[in-house]
């Protein structure tokens, strides 16, 4: 770009590819393959000595488009395209370790994700620690010379912690030169953080969330610099997954993108006036908020973050009390993911994250208590009252 636009321009415009016949909207490549001009050609291409399209599973022009578009948003060189947050985050993660390798990851992440680095890489020969990196401390006890990979949320799901993206890369760059620092930057979207900017070296996203904010598409996205994005590329998303997302989703994307900036500034301000409602609510325990200055990580979250987010967990006083609430929302939808127009509502201990023992649960901070929110679209008065009666009709006896 020929100077550097805002976030609101670049969410709409990016890098303004002109496409074919002077489309506005991005076209749909609706094709499993492409013709070559001569059998030379595509010999050429396969063998990498020519670009262009080959098939739909190494490349889409559809795809290529919205690849783009988030690597600018990101400030990353490259954007490999999934059909899944997870497909992302196996793709990448599976294309960069091998067995003997050693990892430090968070222990507050995605359930699926937990799962993952805690249980499935070890099958595979791969070394993982996993603890609240947090503590910083501890992070650097972890830390070894031969630690191939780190790997934490900005916004850790769903106990809200924020992690300090530069003192973590800043420290695994120094002490494993070669240590890849990977973030996923689902909850807080590169409007409200640019981890590359801070130090890492990936950034994964579940595109079905904020990115997209639609509920109608599941997606996953990995940003880097080039020759690591050649590789996941290659190995990870052609190889050994194979989750390639389709041009009708990457569109749906390119679409939703439009409006992220007016929807995350309208949700940002949402979950400002519903975390103050939570905080008076007598029903409720605890809330977990990264804007609330008894937040734990309050100053790192207000030194990295733009804004705080949309993403609210807060604590009954009971477990009964937790269901009573979610069974009776008459607005708010009870379903998991987030990221929407409208708000949803989740018990993480039993839905999102029931991948995790009662001590894994604890020792990511939360408990059978808490009610996970992503704050929607709605007037937040709505919302407020919503979750009012809920309350209320959960204490009923």
């Amino acid at each position: 770009m020929s100077y550097p636009y805002g976030e609101a321009t670049k969410v709409i415009h990016g890098n303004h590819p002109k496409n074919a016949l002077g489309a506005l909207a991005a076209p749909i490549y609706q094709t499993s393959t492409f013709i070559f001009d001569s059998a030379e050609q595509g010999g050429r291409r396969f063998a990498g000595q020519e670009s262009g399209y080959i098939y739909s599973r190494l490349g889409n022009p559809t795809t290529s488009q919205l690849e783009e578009k988030i690597a600018l948003l990101e400030g990353g060189e490259d954007c490999i395209a999934f059909s899944s947050g997870m497909g992302a985050i196996s793709g990448t993660l599976l294309s960069l370790l091998r067995a003997g390798d050693h990892i430090v990851a968070d222990n507050t992440l995605y359930g699926c994700t937990f799962a993952l680095i805690s249980e499935t890489l070890p099958k595979f020969g791969i070394e993982t620690t996993v603890l609240d990196m947090s503590d910083e401390a501890a992070f650097q006890a972890a830390m070894r010379p031969d630690t191939k990979l780190v790997y934490f949320e900005t916004i850790a799901n769903p106990s809200m912690k924020v992690i300090d993206i530069e003192a973590v890369a800043s420290y695994a760059h120094k002490v494993a030169p070669g240590c890849l620092v990977v973030v996923d930057n689902t909850f807080a979207t590169p409007l409200l953080v640019k981890p590359l900017s801070l130090g890492a070296d990936i950034v994964v996203h579940s595109a079905t969330k904020y990115l997209n904010g639609h509920g109608d598409v599941v997606a996953g996205f990995s940003v880097a610099r080039k020759e690591i994005g050649d590789t996941i590329r290659m190995v990870g998303l052609k190889d050994i997954t194979g989750a390639v997302l389709g041009p009708q989703e990457a569109f749906l994307i390119l679409r939703g993108l439009k409006t992220l900036k007016v929807r995350m500034d309208g949700i940002c301000a949402n979950a400002l006036k519903v975390v103050e409602f939570l905080k008076q609510a007598p029903q409720v325990e605890k809330v977990y908020f990264p804007g609330l200055p008894e937040h734990p990580n309050y100053e790192t979250a207000k030194k990295e973050l733009k804004q705080f987010g949309g993403m609210i967990s807060f604590e009954m006083r009971s477990f009964e009390e937790a269901k009573k609430a979610l069974n009776h929302m008459k607005l708010c939808v009870l379903a998991v993911s987030l990221g929407d127009c409208e708000t949803l509502i989740q018990h993480p201990a039993s839905m999102t994250h029931s991948m995790y023992s009662k001590e894994e649960i604890e020792a990511a901070g939360f408990s059978d208590r808490l009610i996970r929110f992503s704050v929607g679209l709605e007037d937040a008065d709505d919302i407020i009252a919503d979750l009012k009666q809920a309350f209320e009709a959960a204490e009923e006896k």
